[in-house]
């Protein structure tokens, strides 16, 4: 309960957002020395695990696509998958990330043997178990305090971002758009298509699936209503029965071969009485029947940056409508420990 001199969670949120994009510039241009660590690393390995548990393994499913196309087999794994099925001994680059640095499955994990495993971290806490065990690619800004993910995910998509550039494929979009955030205001419509929904499903495909399980894992923790993020082909085979006038859909629609893809969902999303609501960031026509957030044609980091801020503006505003006192856990804990 508040004591009216902690702040709620509604400010703390509020707070971490409001400076999420200088941190995370600060965070990638401080980045280099370890970034380049790991990248020397990918390059004698090839194989690369990104390990992580909640939201920080969801960050790991967005950026998979970006190593994979430097060349990188790249797989985003959870740590609790891991303790119960470990890999075998091979040779390997792993980033273990963790937002304070403390997580108990990712202790566990530092607790075993490396072998030929060359272990990297992330958190934003230099001074955790994990930054002091591994070398580390840390977040500027300190430990988060709002209790569901904002600032955290874009300081780990800025990280990874600096290790993309280190492996030769420059970030000079998503570095623009940290330095002049473009502010996009939140359409009434697209929250009155969402509102009152007793279950939503949000979509993507590429680096926005895991960008979709992000903001999926945000709405159930502040909103407290059953979310699914489903990967766009996985949404079509079977799950599409889910739909009806009752289900809210969220579709991030990139560039590319993902706009015809995403044509056809929203086709069958409102040929059952739903009004999807598409963040649309594929430079083409809006379509029709959908509720559509436009944004400039973007993909890799550069989308990601543009996408997160108004998704939070979003979820935090549903949440509103559900819950009273929206960012204060009843069950939960910021910092998840051993089981």
């Amino acid at each position: 309960m508040n004591d009216g001199q902690t702040p709620s969670g509604l400010a703390l949120l509020e707070a971490e957002m409001a400076r999420q994009h200088a941190d995370a510039l600060a965070s990638l241009e401080a980045s280099g020395p370890v970034a380049r660590r790991i990248a020397g690393s990918l390059g004698t390995t090839g194989r690369l695990i990104l390990v992580g548990m909640g939201g920080s393994h969801f960050v790991n499913r967005a950026v998979e696509p970006a190593y994979r196309a430097c060349g990188i087999d790249a797989t985003a794994v959870t740590a609790s998958e891991l303790l119960a099925a470990p890999l075998p001994d091979r040779p390997r680059t792993t980033i273990l990330t963790s937002q304070s640095g403390s997580s108990g499955e990712v202790l566990q994990l530092l607790e075993r043997p490396a072998g030929r495993e060359a272990r990297f971290g992330l958190t934003l806490e230099p001074g955790s178990a994990l930054a002091r065990t591994v070398p580390s690619l840390i977040g500027a800004g300190g430990t988060e305090r709002a209790f569901a993910a904002t600032r955290s995910l874009m300081i780990s998509l800025a990280l990874h971002a600096a290790v993309i550039d280190a492996l030769g494929e420059a970030q000079a979009e998503a570095l623009e758009l940290l330095r002049h955030p473009q502010a996009r205001p939140l359409e009434p419509a697209a929250v009155e298509a969402l509102a009152g929904k007793p279950a939503v499903i949000f979509s993507g495909r590429g680096a926005f699936a895991g960008l979709a399980e992000c903001a999926a894992l945000c709405l159930m923790e502040l909103g407290r209503l059953p979310v699914l993020a489903l990967e766009g082909g996985q949404f079509r085979h079977g799950p599409l029965e889910i739909l009806s006038p009752a289900t809210a859909v969220v579709l991030l629609r990139g560039p590319g071969e993902e706009t015809r893809l995403a044509q056809r969902l929203v086709e069958t999303c409102v040929s059952a009485g739903t009004t999807p609501v598409v963040f649309d960031l594929s430079g083409e026509a809006a379509l029709p029947g959908a509720v559509t957030m436009a944004f400039p044609r973007l993909s890799g980091f550069a989308a990601g940056f543009a996408l997160l801020p108004p998704l939070q503006r979003l979820i935090i505003e549903l949440a509103r409508r559900r819950v009273g006192r929206v960012g204060e856990p009843l069950r939960s804990s910021k910092v998840t420990g051993r089981e």
